[in-house]
């Protein structure tokens, strides 16, 4: 009898991403495969992290170390506030610089191609490259230049990559979506203005990306601001918490495929 495929799309939200961690560690412990990831912006950072060979304490451990002051370089502002070498160089070292073909469980990074209006989703070649490209927040970091492209954030064009993991071969998408909108929120720096601005203006369009997934994760970390880093172990828990209420409706599709594709058969 065959398994299911199960596909992950793994959503932006800048440090409200680290609830991905949670909801990994929850499927792991249920017993749930994870077959293919794709990710936009924090979610392809934790994915790859996960996808390079990380386990998952070993990544806990990782995010309560994970300050600013470790991947923020700042810059002379003409794209963006901060350079990004040294994110890069983070995801490198995090990932064993490996090239996304060399991984264990099959990736795809998506990013925004600024000029061309388009998706780019990659699936081979250096992870640090595509990663550092897919967590471009316009106007905060300094666009990636890869061939004769120029990349920002994979959430501008895709949030929760829904239909990239989909067309990898997924039969079934557990999507996780950490950018719901606070309302009234505290506006304090173009950080925020940025962020703010990105969520709403995707927020219809993940509404469909819910129809489309088999399941939709979403964590209750709204109330987090997306540059939260200090807030790590609390949006960790909280995507364990809503992981944990969905396993049951995750089981009963798998279930349900296996029921139908078998019957097919």
């Amino acid at each position: 009898m065959r398994e299911p495929k199960i596909g992950l799309a793994l959503g932006s939200g800048g440090a409200r991403g680290f609830a991905h961690l949670g909801v990994i560690k929850v499927l792991k412990e249920a017993g749930i495969s994870i077959d293919m990831i794709a990710g936009s912006s924090m979610g392809a950072l934790v994915g790859s992290f996960y996808a390079a060979g990380s386990d998952v304490e070993r990544l806990y451990r990782l995010s309560k170390a994970f300050k600013r002051k470790y991947y923020l370089d700042f810059t002379v502002p003409k794209m963006g506030f901060v350079a990004g070498k040294k994110v890069k160089e983070l995801i490198r070292v995090f990932t064993y610089n490996k090239r996304i073909e060399e991984l264990d469980i099959p990736l795809a990074i998506v990013a925004t191609d600024i000029k061309k209006g388009e998706k780019v989703v990659f699936q081979s070649g250096p992870i640090a490259e595509a990663v550092r490209a897919s967590i471009s927040i316009p106007g905060i970091f300094v666009p990636e230049k890869i061939g004769d492209r120029l990349l920002v954030d994979g959430g501008v064009i895709d949030r929760v990559p829904v239909s990239v993991v989909r067309s990898m071969g997924a039969d079934l998408v557990i999507a996780v979506d950490v950018s719901n909108v606070k309302k009234e929120i505290e506006i304090t720096s173009i950080y925020d203005v940025i962020m703010q601005s990105l969520d709403i203006l995707q927020m219809e369009l993940t509404e469909s990306r819910k129809l489309s997934s088999d399941v939709m994760i979403r964590p209750h970390v709204e109330n987090y601001n997306s540059k939260s880093f200090t807030n790590i172990n609390e949006i960790i828990t909280i995507g364990e918490e809503e992981a944990r209420l969905n396993i049951d409706k995750i089981k009963q599709c798998i279930d349900t495929w296996k029921e139908s594709y078998n019957n097919e058969s």
